[in-house]
């Protein structure tokens, strides 16, 4: 193991609920609390006076985002049972699986990635490359992600790989749900609830009304509401869809949360058990675009808006998506007056250094086609994202 389990500084989850502490494995990965930051000039061309950003693409030194504070409890688990390797799942571009790349070597696990066909775009070069440096073994397997995720190609494809690794290492990879969203991974983001609470209370911004969120696999909406109901916060959760709602959907929302708190509940008994409904679960569909990956026009005008105004970076496939729902509200004056969080999910750590001398070729064959073909035309025409 190349990293302790022990965290000198105690995570707030813990505080509040102490023996979470020695019961909830956890391994420290990322650079938390992360900021929160107003957006000044942002807030007054939409008309919201009260506007703030949670940084979360400031989560890692190496790699940011919504991930390391799942694979904090993910990675956590799979060093508690003694695992040697993990299996992520995702699209060929995935930054969960690139994250887990990069945190699985940090903690001395072997990783692997299950990826499927998506839209090209030059995250998707950028990501693969990076994987390939932290020495994650790629597959590309199925359909695109949203019909091939769930079907026998891709589970025969796994299977093949468990067995294979068990009898090269003598055991089974530990997997890991799509987006790491298992309750293990949506306990990140109870944490980082009770992590705003307390950027709240030192004043560092107001209780927000609304959080805008991407949601793509659940997890992160999941913790967040889950969390701000522990943490007895207010604010109302606006998740917006930008996969299927074969995958994001209210039904499958709430059974993610009640398994992440019977299991909180179960490892402490004083963290509360709750009854949520449908009516605590907003989901917008309406901005996910044609298919997963595949960048809509209001997204990339939303990502360069919040460029040109704030300087902060966002992507084509989920917070400019996000971005693009909380300014149509803003245009219907529905948030006048309100205070507003926006969660940025995405990674902004440049790790261009890292891969700049790799040779796509040195990737396996099915992964050629993303560097030898055209990136989608709104990635070609807005830049870089």
């Amino acid at each position: 193991m190349a990293i302790s389990e022990e965290k000198t500084e105690i995570i707030p989850l813990f505080e509040q609920y102490p023996r979470l502490r020695e019961k909830l494995a956890h391994v420290p990965l990322g650079e938390f609390p992360t900021p929160v930051q107003k957006l000044e000039r942002l807030g007054a061309g939409l008309g919201i006076s009260q506007l703030y950003i949670k940084r979360d693409d400031l989560s890692g030194k190496v790699y940011g985002g919504n991930k390391p504070r799942k694979l904090e409890f993910i990675l956590g688990s799979a060093l508690r049972s003694r695992a040697r390797e993990v299996i992520a799942f995702g699209g060929a571009g995935s930054n969960h699986a690139l994250a887990t790349a990069i945190y699985a070597r940090k903690v001395g696990l072997k990783s692997i990635s299950m990826l499927t066909p998506q839209p090209n775009a030059h995250y998707v070069r950028r990501n693969l490359l990076m994987s390939h440096h932290c020495g994650a073994e790629l597959h590309l397997c199925g359909a695109e992600l949203e019909s091939a995720i769930n079907t026998p190609l891709v589970y025969l494809a796994t299977m093949y790989q468990l067995l294979r690794h068990q009898l090269k290492s003598g055991s089974f990879p530990r997997l890991i749900p799509l987006g790491g969203s298992s309750p293990h991974g949506v306990a990140g983001f109870v944490n980082a609830a009770f992590e705003l609470r307390k950027q709240i209370t030192s004043g560092e911004m107001p209780e927000p009304e609304y959080i805008y969120v991407a949601c793509g696999t659940m997890g992160t909406t999941a913790g967040l509401i889950l969390g701000l109901k522990a943490a007895k916060l207010d604010g109302r959760v606006v998740s917006v869809g930008v996969t299927s709602e074969k995958l994001v959907n209210a039904r499958g929302m709430i059974s993610l949360i009640n398994r992440t708190s019977s299991l909180l509940h179960s490892l402490d008994a004083s963290f509360p058990e709750f009854d949520f409904s449908a009516a605590d679960i907003e989901i917008r569909h309406d901005y996910s675009g044609e298919r997963y990956a595949l960048f809509t026009k209001e997204g990339m005008e939303a990502v360069s808006l919040m460029r040109e105004r704030e300087g902060i970076k966002l992507d084509g496939t989920y917070t400019g998506k996000t971005l693009a729902a909380l300014i149509d509200d803003a245009k219907s004056g529905s948030l006048r007056g309100r205070t507003v969080l926006f969660w940025n999910t995405l990674n902004s750590r440049d790790f261009s250094d890292e891969i700049s001398s790799i040779d796509y070729h040195s990737l396996p064959r099915d992964f050629h086609r993303y560097f030898e073909t055209e990136v989608q035309p709104l990635d070609r025409d807005q830049g870089r994202q």
